[in-house]
């Protein structure tokens, strides 16, 4: 069976009955309002909303044991959901099925302050988990922007603000509890901080966007929190003056904790939706964690490095008031854009290249946008050639919508011939299936397959995701 073939086998009087099973055994728990149905479908992006037949509410991974079988039993599809702040159609349900809500599995289970992890349920977010663990001195480093649950991000392998430092998730996810297609529950390794036993099947997981299995429960590295922490901005006269600057930035060994690259556009609209009063051309935002001593070395040297790129003047604080509405700010950004245009929808996309080529991919895709007549700022992580573009569309006017998906269709293009990828954190959902064998080739997507036939054959785990039609 091909990975797009469920909607073949199933049937309308099908999923009536596994409804019906599922709410003989979960009862108001399981719930069928159209208004909660669209809700679990994709809602923050132009991909179309395809709502689920029905919605369930877990509360431990015996509950999501259950909900599989039945589902199995039926060859109902299941799409894992946590918050829905994901932007390339991962919630949806193309060929129906069952959401699974992780509301209420939500809990911080254990703390290990010696060995620097925790263990979490799926459904708890990052702001959620951080709030437990500051009295513990200790912290969940990862920043996606939004307050995403811990499950979504190891399932979308998010990074974020803070990546440049602390890596990704696949660098902060020890181990996890995952409910495979037959209902059966596997801990895909073991609290160690390494292992060389056998394949590597938290790292399978992570990523796999619920094609695979259901996270339900993670292992998560933990941080102390730095002694001092300071950061800034800086402008720039050109995109190339602020990559070039974050290049000898860390050639020189700073240990920078966040370096964002901000457009003159994106400037332009947190000063709109934010009222920052930031000079209107190209910034990069900085962070550096450690102690008073070093972090204000830190923040000195990196002037110095900005002022031989013709950046600066570096403007930098410690106290935690200022950095924290610079932040906010950079986190808002997306909802700032909606300032350049009322009433425009959102579109989000980003793609990664080798950091050594991130000023030319910036540059010429600054270019194409002001070619397509499209409103797109341009926010980056420059610490890793991460960078997303967030289109303001007229979804009304066929010709915007035309113009702005052959600006994202070259963007992909762009960022693949520079030995780049499609997606650095977004993931691929429904949004960027199509670009997959052109990043990895014919014979990797073909064993990707192999793999999920091999773990999911009645292709019931979030269907019509990741893998293009084979």
């Amino acid at each position: 069976m091909t990975v797009d073939t469920v909607a073949e086998q199933s049937s309308p009087t099908r999923f009536s009955a596994a409804i019906a099973d599922l709410t003989a055994a979960f009862g108001n728990r399981v719930v069928t309002s159209r208004a909660v149905r669209e809700q679990h479908g994709n809602t923050v992006t132009w991909i179309a909303n395809q709502a689920p037949d029905a919605v369930i509410y877990p509360q431990s991974t015996e509950d999501v044991q259950q909900v599989v079988r039945i589902c199995a039993k039926h060859k109902m599809p299941i799409i894992p959901f946590g918050t829905g702040s994901s932007l390339e159609g991962h919630v949806n349900a193309p060929h129906g099925g069952v959401s699974i809500d992780f509301r209420d599995m939500n809990k911080l289970l254990t703390v290990h302050a010696e060995d620097l992890d925790c263990v979490v349920q799926a459904g708890i977010t990052r702001k959620e988990l951080n709030e437990q663990l500051r009295d513990s001195g200790l912290f969940f480093p990862i920043d996606p922007g939004a307050n995403a649950s811990l499950g979504g991000m190891a399932s979308t392998r998010a990074s974020g603000t803070n990546a440049v430092r602390y890596g990704t998730m696949k660098d902060n996810v020890l181990t996890m509890k995952v409910v495979l297609a037959n209902g059966e529950v596997i801990d895909t390794a073991r609290r160690a901080k390494k292992t060389s036993a056998g394949y590597d099947l938290t790292r399978l997981m992570v990523g796999s966007e619920g094609t695979l299995g259901i996270i339900t429960e993670l292992t998560l590295k933990l941080s102390g929190i730095p002694e001092a922490i300071s950061g800034g901005r800086c402008p720039f006269p050109s995109v190339e003056a602020a990559c070039n600057a974050t290049i000898m930035t860390i050639q020189s060994g700073i240990p920078v904790a966040r370096i964002e690259l901000l457009d003159a556009m994106q400037v332009r609209a947190l000063n709109l939706g934010s009222q920052m009063g930031l000079p209107e051309t190209t910034l990069l935002l900085m962070e550096f964690h450690g102690t008073e001593a070093s972090v204000k070395e830190q923040s000195e040297r990196f002037g110095e490095i900005a002022a031989e790129f013709g950046g600066g003047p570096f403007v930098w604080t410690a106290q935690a008031e200022e950095r924290t509405k610079l932040w906010e700010a950079r986190h808002n950004a997306a909802f700032s854009n909606f300032q350049l245009r009322p009433g425009a929808a959102m579109v989000a996309t980003d793609v990664c290249v080798p950091i050594s080529r991130l000023a030319e991919c910036v540059t010429l895709t600054q270019a194409d946008i002001e070619e397509s007549r499209i409103i797109a700022p341009i926010v980056g992580h420059v610490g890793d050639g991460n960078f997303h573009l967030t289109m303001l569309v007229d979804l009304n006017d066929p010709d915007e919508v035309k113009r702005a998906e052959a600006l994202s269709e070259r963007l992909v293009k762009r960022a693949l011939s520079m030995d780049g990828t499609a997606t650095g954190e977004h993931g691929v959902g429904q949004g960027k299936m199509k670009y997959m064998e052109a990043e990895h080739g014919a014979a990797a997507v073909a064993a990707m397959r192999a793999i999920k036939q091999a773990l999911d054959p009645l292709n019931i785990l979030n269907p019509g995701k990741m893998l293009p039609a084979g």
